[in-house]
């Protein structure tokens, strides 16, 4: 087992992994930014290290100064968390060169999914199902108009390397075809530095639902699906499982479709199948995997009584994968709302600044992880989630008249936060009724100003 972990990130995801490892003794290391000199998790972890400025690509995107850290504090692992360089092929294989243990996948399969392309390419030789579109990146206009034409409009532009809904665009026609390729790429180039894009028929009506699955290179699960189809501009709000859209035989077929996949690769650690849902046929057809724990993991630890910062912990440490698929048992229904600074009204304007006073529930069936305290800053500097909202329920309806009672007795003063709108959804008739798709917030505008 490792000895002594560093921990590569900050936030919920830090306090996380540090109390995962404290329950299996390993000694963790948490770095931080000079924006975070009061963050949580430097007071659960048994040493921290400064890396750097308050900018990301300052500190926690330092791949350099992280390493650095790990070996001046002498760990034998690197947790990489979710975002800056959790999927990042070249800091796994520095890791792995100055004989760090990476918690996390192999080099070339965070590689293979980080390209699109590649990704939806890889998923195709599996015998997994795609949305027509085109074989790879498209090379030229040309080839672009001729491929949108044989696809058939709408069609959608995607970045290659792309992620959170940058370097996308929906066509409607021939018409808008040019300057939505240029803008695509240009956004592509500046958010990536790749402008390769790649074409899919655009599907209006779809849901978002994806598959946890745990692998050691020879063995793999699934851990069952995540329906996240609640967002807002391609971030998820709300994530459940198991899926209200799925009936019996259709959770089975996107189960086995994942576990295609990651068997074809081979793969290594936690990763996430995600695929779309067309609620017009009841078809589904793979987006692209995550390599890396997703931020909604915790509805899947909710349902399965399973730990997966643990199991990556043992894969990484060598061990083989400790449970098998008869194994796995998902009871009952869990929801979890992300809980961000910002500010819904005013087009979700993040909103820094200091927490005066603060009071969470607590319960049966009720799990919050966060990072914030009385007291604590909310930076600008890095993205808005301050904590997320896990409830468990024998069934979906008593699952979501918890939330909703959770999210009421939360009270957060000194900052704006979005638990107002959160509150809202879940008790949105179409919400209860499951009668949603990728749009919900976009067809309610309403709900944004809900007091």
């Amino acid at each position: 087992m490792i000895r002594r972990l560093l921990v590569a990130n900050r936030g919920e995801i830090a306090v996380r992994i540090i109390r995962t490892c404290r329950d299996l003794g390993i000694e963790t290391v948490a770095v931080y930014s000079d924006a975070d000199r009061d963050a949580l998790a430097l007071r659960l972890a048994n040493r921290a290290v400064g890396i750097g400025e308050a900018p990301a690509a300052k500190s926690y995107l330092n791949a350099q100064a992280v390493v650095a850290a790990a070996i001046f504090t002498d760990c034998d692992a690197v947790h990489p968390g979710y975002g800056f360089l959790s999927e990042n092929a070249e800091f796994a294989q520095l890791c792995r060169r100055r004989r760090l243990i990476f918690v996390g996948p192999l080099p070339n399969h965070i590689s293979l999914m980080g390209d699109k392309a590649a990704a939806r390419h890889a998923a195709q030789q599996a015998g997994v199902p795609v949305i027509p579109g085109s074989d790879g990146t498209v090379a030229s206009r040309v080839d672009t108009q001729r491929i949108a034409t044989e696809i058939g409009y709408p069609i959608l532009i995607k970045a290659a390397a792309g992620g959170g809904g940058k370097g996308m665009r929906v066509v409607a026609s021939h018409r808008d075809l040019e300057p939505s390729l240029q803008a695509a790429q240009n956004e592509a180039l500046a958010a990536f530095g790749d402008a390769s894009v790649y074409l899919e028929r655009y599907l209006p009506d779809v849901r978002h639902v994806e598959v946890q699955v745990l692998g050691d290179g020879n063995d793999f699960v699934q851990l069952g699906e995540r329906d996240c189809t609640i967002q807002r501009r391609h971030q998820k709000l709300v994530e459940e499982t198991p899926s209200p859209a799925l009936d019996a035989s259709q959770r089975e077929r996107l189960a086995r479709a994942a576990l295609q996949l990651v068997r074809h690769v081979r793969y290594v650690n936690a990763g996430t199948v995600e695929f779309v849902l067309d609620n017009r046929t009841g078809e589904f057809f793979f987006i692209e995997m995550n390599t890396r724990l997703q931020v909604e993991h915790p509805v899947t630890e909710m349902t399965t009584g399973l730990d997966l910062v643990e199991h990556q912990l043992r894969i990484a440490s060598g061990e083989p994968l400790a449970i098998d698929q008869g194994a796995i048992i998902s009871r009952g229904h869990a929801i979890e709302c992300r809980i961000n600074a910002e500010d819904p009204a005013r087009g979700f304007m993040p909103q820094p600044g200091t927490i005066t006073s603060l009071s969470l529930p607590s319960g049966t069936n009720v799990r919050i992880d966060t990072h914030i305290h009385a007291g604590s800053s909310v930076s600008p500097y890095y993205d808005s989630l301050i904590a997320k909202v896990i409830v468990h329920g024998p069934d979906r309806t008593q699952a979501i008249a918890r939330m909703h009672r959770t999210l009421g007795a939360i009270d957060i003063q000194g900052i704006t936060t979005n638990i107002t709108l959160q509150r809202a959804i879940v008790g949105d008739p179409r919400f209860v009724g499951a009668r949603f798709n990728t749009h919900f917030l976009e067809e309610a505008p309403d709900l944004a100003t809900v007091s």
